[in-house]
């Protein structure tokens, strides 16, 4: 998604109802009645299952449990229950908005005191963490941190902060006056050492995950959709830097070349990956690299970006990448890559999120391998296997349902009618 750098620093400018109102009792025992569970882990459905919580962590599950007198009991004996689902890149401090209205018309304050609406939005879709790849004074970090104190509700968040590139690159302002300036804090880093000294400044301001640029990109005015914006040396810094203080490394590539040196420099993920070719794949699955391909948006781009009044530069480099993407996720697929669920919600309307499982349906997942991209893969991407992405004991009591099957009609994914998160219903139809 295209950044625009704007205004102060805005620690405490996310502003929401407290959701006390919300917190489960401590000390309740909740059972849940579930008519199939999807577990998460690709095992087939179980019928009849109860799931056992106490406080914020399941404890038990199984079918004929039986269920403790001093239990409240949640009945979903008609739904399919599953995890709480994972995106693993959304921008989720704004929406999609007219172009010029975002860079000049509104600042960081705006998306500040907004955020925790889009962070409601994703936790009702069923997403009860996300990965937020790139946000303007650190506004994700003050997000996630409001909503760990439960003055918000919103799903767990790594935050990544500011997205670091190139002068001139995907996340720096293009195509326009170069006497344009923005005082605000800057992701543009050149060289080793500007590179390692920006990681290092993310981490102190509290970035879980480091978020680098290493092709052009589809929204924004530079030239190319794909050409490398990093040397290998300078990716391998990014990658090197973050490792010395425990982050994991996501790359924005859309291009086969920076894939490839993504790839080389260790990332956890590559993101996009849209141009990526048959070298990029092997290389991928042989050293066990997550593939995040955004395959639903597309289609609100071509229908809504010319309204929005994106230019058509912007709107021809899309043209060109949407269903090669999409082919070369067919691609990825066959050959076995690691595949982990990520939208980039932000670019389309928050709470959409789970219309990406049809498409990843449609373009080659069985719908059990599509709902594993946002539960037990996307738990291991993000380091927290132990803690997310499965119905077990031990793991937060992160929990979604659907009326219908989804086994049989993967858009029931679309419609979730029940999500807890650690214990608290925040969504029940």
């Amino acid at each position: 998604m295209r950044t625009h750098l704007a205004a102060l620093a805005l620690a405490s400018c996310v502003v929401a109802t407290p959701a006390a109102a919300q917190k489960a009792d401590s000390t309740t025992h909740i059972a849940i009645r579930a008519g199939r569970l999807i577990d998460g882990r690709g095992g087939p459905p179980i019928s009849n299952a109860v799931i056992l919580i106490d406080g914020d962590r399941i404890t038990a599950v199984g079918p004929g449990l039986t269920i403790p007198a001093n239990a409240r009991v949640i009945d979903l004996s008609r739904s399919t229950v599953l995890p709480g689902f994972i995106d693993c890149h959304t921008h989720v401090t704004a929406p999609p908005m007219d172009y010029y209205e975002e860079i000049f018309r509104r600042s960081p304050i705006d998306e500040a005191v907004t955020a925790h609406v889009y962070a409601k939005r994703t936790l009702d879709a069923g997403f009860t963490t996300i990965r937020d790849v790139g946000s303007a004074e650190f506004i994700d970090v003050a997000l996630r941190n409001a909503i760990n104190r439960g003055d918000i509700p919103g799903p767990r968040i790594q935050a990544a902060t500011l997205a670091i590139g190139s002068t001139g690159g995907h996340n720096d302002l293009s195509g326009f006056s170069p006497y344009l300036r923005f005082g605000t804090f800057s992701g543009v880093a050149d060289g080793v050492d500007e590179i390692r000294k920006l990681v290092r400044f993310e981490v102190k301001n509290g970035a879980d995950v480091i978020k680098m640029i290493a092709s052009a990109g589809v929204l924004s005015e530079e030239e190319s959709v794909g050409a490398p914006q990093y040397s290998q040396e300078e990716m391998n810094a990014v990658v090197d830097e973050a490792a010395m203080w425990g982050r994991k490394v996501a790359a924005h590539a859309h291009g086969a070349e920076a894939i490839k040196r993504a790839i080389r420099a260790g990332v956890a993920s590559v993101e996009h990956a849209s141009l990526i070719d048959d070298e990029g794949i092997a290389l991928a699955k042989a050293r066990g690299i997550y593939l995040v391909m955004d395959i639903y948006n597309d289609d609100y781009i071509v229908s809504e970006y010319k309204r929005l009044g994106y230019p058509k530069k912007i709107l021809d480099k899309e043209a060109g990448v949407g269903r090669t993407q999409r082919e070369n996720f067919r691609k990825a697929a066959q050959a076995g890559v690691k595949l982990a669920f990520g939208t980039d919600a932000g670019v389309y309307p928050h709470g959409w999120n789970g219309k990406q499982f049809a498409k990843m349906v449609e373009w080659g997942l069985t719908p059990m391998q599509a709902i594993q991209t946002a539960t037990v893969n996307a738990a291991d991407l993000l380091g927290w296997s132990d803690r997310v992405g499965s119905v077990q004991p031990g793991r937060f009591a992160d929990i979604v349902a659907v009326s219908g099957d989804p086994l049989t009609n993967i858009r029931e994914l679309e419609q979730v009618t029940f999500v807890m998160k650690g214990g608290v219903v925040y969504k029940q139809r």
